[in-house]
């Protein structure tokens, strides 16, 4: 299985909205959104029409862009999703939402989730006091997320540091930027997750 390598503002102009996978860029008038909002390719201009399995899937690849989570990997989390109790939609975006990639950005750790993947893998972060590389690992209620010797000394997790918004961490995270180590504080809630997903949707495609 392969990564998408190529452009990332093509699959922000493909789903018609900011996906924030280039950090600071998204907020400039750079961003390719702010340039030409229209899908990439020749006819990108034309109107477009959806049927519903033309939604459900726009909603999938969405929420895989967001994540970057790989086609097999998603289907995973979401047949794990269906299978714990709960509301199926939300217990998948609490999934996603609790790998460690995401956990990282959303600390502040990084501009992106992209960079986070790259920090993460390099081995700058440590769960529950172990170096972790793995990105996909998701964390729990309770773990505890500090950087490594070598991740403090990195300047771009400095730099994301000094730039990141306090209160942009959401509340199942802790907020302290001076403490040595984060804390989770509890599993993510549906009304956290601020980008517009309908989640619903995907549960629909993969329960065709």
């Amino acid at each position: 299985m392969a990564r998408y390598h190529g452009p990332v503002c093509r699959l922000c102009r493909r789903e018609g909205m900011k996906l924030f996978l280039k950090g600071e860029r998204c907020f400039t008038d750079k961003c390719s959104i702010e340039r030409r909002n229209y899908p990439p390719g020749l006819h990108g201009q034309a109107r477009p029409r959806f049927s519903d399995y033309g939604n459900q899937l726009r909603e999938k690849q969405k929420v895989r862009r967001i994540y970057s989570v790989l086609e097999r990997q998603f289907r995973n989390t979401v047949l794990e999703a269906v299978k714990t109790r709960g509301i199926s939609g939300e217990t998948l975006l609490a999934l996603l939402e609790r790998r460690m990639d995401n956990v990282v950005y959303r600390l502040g750790f990084a501009s992106s989730r992209a960079e986070a993947r790259q920090l993460v893998r390099h081995g700058h972060f440590k769960l529950n006091g172990r170096r972790i590389t793995i990105p996909a690992a998701r964390v729990r209620k309770g773990d505890v997320i500090e950087l490594t010797e070598r991740g403090k000394k990195a300047t771009r997790v400095q730099a994301a540091l000094e730039s990141a918004d306090t209160g942009a961490v959401p509340s199942w995270l802790s907020m302290d930027r001076q403490a040595k180590q984060r804390d989770v504080l509890e599993n993510p809630n549906r009304e956290e997750i601020t980008v517009p997903i309908q989640e619903q949707l995907i549960v629909e495609l993969y329960s065709r």
